[in-house]
């Protein structure tokens, strides 16, 4: 299901990864493969086992997800940020078998599982010709709810790459096989072809990228820095944007995909206040499911008149 001007990413070799060096990753991801291809159910369980024994071990992690909770949500008391911080392992625990998922499976299969909200807002933008940027952020089920979405429209990706050649190459070809293209954020270029040529782009921009192109903006009531690359992209080609979010049902039933409306008014030509508007858009939906956001990454660790990460660095110290 793709458009005429969509070229898919070629396919890395893996044969290139058979040598003894690769062969534990290549036992990790055959685990994997196996667990993606379960009974539902009881990959829901094993995926909740795993968010309790990274509760348990991975201490620096959990250190992480208590300062990022306490710094958010500070109307919350003791008892209900721990809970909060238990609940956000287990989700990030299931996230991990849902990737496997969205690797390892033919997305099909989950098409009765999923309910798409908003549809007809992406079709109104892409009619304009303009290409579209959906904006989401770093959900526990990043790489199934895009895979998800891929069902019901085609689009491209921008990732991170991964430190791992053999995992880079196995989550390059996986996603190659939903997304058209699949750019990694450090290639403007495409990424900006890609809207010239009238697609939509998958893109999330609520991690901390550092200072440069970056603003400081309130995310949760905390300065974060932000990056500017959202108003810089539609403006290039006045693209329309669009909100994207995927959640797990809490009854574990399936999963729901929302498109928002298109942002009226942006860019608005100020990328502070445009950086502002995105991380307010984005914080109304993690606030729904605020259990289901990435809370163990370091959203904060560039602070505007303080070392990097030093906002983490007590709290790292106490569990050492």
């Amino acid at each position: 299901m793709l458009t005429a001007s969509q070229q898919r990413t070629p396919l890395t070799p893996l044969r290139q990864f058979l040598g003894p060096r690769s062969w534990p990753t290549w036992l990790g991801l055959g685990v994997l493969w196996l667990i993606a291809h379960l009974p539902y159910r009881l990959q829901l369980g094993l995926g909740a086992v795993i968010g309790a024994l990274a509760y348990r071990f991975a201490k620096r992690r959990r250190a992480i997800c208590e300062e990022n909770i306490a710094l958010c949500f500070p109307e919350l008391d003791v008892t209900a940020r721990q809970q909060l911080i238990r609940d956000t392992f287990r989700a990030n625990g299931i996230g991990v078998i849902e990737a496997a998922i969205a690797w390892s499976c033919d997305p099909e299969r989950f098409r009765t599982r999923v309910r798409l909200e908003g549809g007809e807002h992406l079709r109104a933008a892409m009619a304009q010709g303009k290409g579209v940027l959906l904006i989401g952020g770093h959900y526990s089920t990043l790489e199934l709810g895009g895979t998800l979405l891929s069902l019901f429209h085609p689009m491209n990706v921008t990732y991170r790459a991964h430190k791992n050649p053999l995992v880079e190459a196995v989550m390059t070809n996986s996603r190659a096989k939903h997304f058209a293209r699949v750019i990694e954020r450090e290639d403007v270029r495409q990424a900006m072809r890609s809207l010239k040529d009238g697609d939509a782009l998958w893109f999330a921009p609520d991690q901390d990228y550092g200072a440069h192109h970056s603003v400081f903006v309130p995310f949760f009531g905390v300065e974060a820095a932000t990056i500017t690359a959202t108003s810089r992209f539609a403006r290039m080609n006045d693209s329309p944007v669009l909100m994207f979010s995927h959640t797990r049902l809490p009854d574990n039933s399936g999963y729901k995909l929302t498109l928002g409306p298109v942002l009226k008014g942006f860019p608005s030509g100020d990328d502070e206040a445009d950086a502002r508007r995105i991380n307010d858009e984005l914080e109304a939906r993690i606030r729904e499911y605020p259990e289901q956001y990435l809370w163990l990454h370091r959203r904060f660790k560039t602070q505007r008149d303080q070392p990097s990460a030093a906002l983490y660095e007590s709290s790292s110290k106490e569990t050492s």
